[in-house]
């Protein structure tokens, strides 16, 4: 299992979104976006990706995510608390 809580910066996590994959998952590190990519099971349709990504994190680091912005694009920044 990846140890997440060191992508975290200021209790922030970016990350990069391909939406409709096979399943939701961690797929590796951007070093040039300094972003997780993850593929996403749901469509972007009526905020399904993004509640899915907010389970998703929410289950892995134990703690409270939101979107904190891009809640319309493929980069987004989800705060942990």
């Amino acid at each position: 299992m990846m140890d997440l809580s060191k992508y975290v910066k200021g209790g922030v996590l970016k990350i990069i979104v391909k939406t409709g994959a096979r399943r939701t998952e961690i797929l590796s590190f951007d070093d040039s976006k300094k972003a997780l990519r993850v593929s996403v099971k749901a469509q972007p349709i009526d905020g399904k990706a993004n509640i899915e990504i907010i389970k998703f994190f929410s289950k892995k680091l134990k703690k409270k995510v939101e979107i904190k912005s891009g809640k319309t694009s493929k980069g987004k920044f989800l705060k942990i608390s």
